[in-house]
């Protein structure tokens, strides 16, 4: 019989113990478990979130894969006792609930629509936005999800522009890559979208430097990950009118502390690391899936290269 360890905080387990016993179902996999507790010689997946209890992989003997519940695996990637495949979550719901929040607040920057929603009642001021075409997005980290992005917003019409460490082909979209490739990216973009992943090297990607090469009252939205920005750099920025506007959905430390500057700041918009959640339904079916291509021998979905950090 397989084992499977579902390892994440407790309340987690109501949302997930139906879906996953589901989908597993439905595969055809019929001789399992799937249990909160188990003897470490009898797991043999561990379906996993980097803030539980469990730590130390090394003790689970017969273990053939871990499998993320969560798209980030920053905190778990450098863990030296992991020696199996270690597989992040890109799941449908994740994908849909991050093109809809990064959707709606391009199109809230792109529309001026924060000067009628806090306009001054009396004040008649009939500015016309451009039409999509003619705003250049940028997508910073062209993954599953910022691809996702990248296509609904190509499909409204903009001009999308989107960039990588490593080169990368979206038709429509103009790609570029490496340190100059960024440089070039940056400065026609009038809104930035970060959906890099956390890794040293992404750390401060928008810094001073990358800020100034900007095109002046540019907008700048993060659902991605908090240490992607120079936070002093950034409020610097705002300050001096560099950037009009910054979206911010994830942060360094979260809860964002109350006595942040980024709460108080006029040009600052605080949303409470919402922009797109696993989903328990379509969740289970990316795990039950791998499950299946690993007893059928098949290569597992989103494997983590850990040389890389994501």
């Amino acid at each position: 019989m397989l084992t499977i360890l579902f390892a994440a905080r407790p309340d987690r387990w109501d949302a997930y113990e139906a879906p996953l016993k589901r989908a597993i179902a439905a595969t055809g996999l019929t001789d399992f478990r799937v249990v909160t507790e188990a003897a470490p010689e009898e797991v043999d997946y561990i379906v996993y979130a980097p803030n539980s209890d469990v730590q130390d992989f090394s003790i689970f003997p017969n273990l053939k894969a871990i499998l993320n519940l969560w798209a980030g695996v920053e905190t778990i990637v450098g863990n030296t006792t992991i020696t199996v495949p270690l597989c992040r979550m890109v799941d449908t719901g994740l994908r849909e609930g991050m093109r809809e929040w990064v959707t709606g607040h391009v199109l809230r920057h792109h529309l001026g629509m924060d000067a009628q929603i806090k306009g001054t009642p009396g004040l008649w001021d009939p500015r016309i936005p451009p039409l999509a075409r003619n705003r250049t997005v940028a997508i910073l980290g062209l993954g599953e999800l910022g691809t996702a992005c990248a296509e609904t917003l190509l499909a409204l019409g903009f001009t999308v522009t989107g960039w990588s460490r490593s080169p990368k082909s979206i038709p429509g979209v103009s790609c570029f890559h490496g340190p100059d490739g960024l440089t070039e990216c940056l400065s026609a973009a009038e809104i930035v979208v970060l959906l890099l992943p956390n890794t040293p090297a992404t750390e401060n990607t928008l810094n001073a430097r990358t800020l100034a090469a900007m095109p002046r009252g540019a907008f700048v939205i993060n659902p991605g990950r908090g240490p992607l920005i120079d936070d002093d750099a950034l409020l610097a920025a705002l300050d001096s009118g560099q950037i009009a506007h910054a979206t911010l959905d994830v942060f360094r430390v979260e809860p964002l502390p109350a006595d942040h500057p980024y709460w108080h700041h006029p040009q600052v918009t605080v949303t409470p690391h919402i922009a797109s959640e696993t989903r328990p339904e379509t969740a289970a079916e990316v795990i039950a899936e791998n499950i299946r291509r690993s007893e059928s021998g098949e290569p597992l979905l989103h494997l983590v290269d850990r040389s890389a950090g994501y």
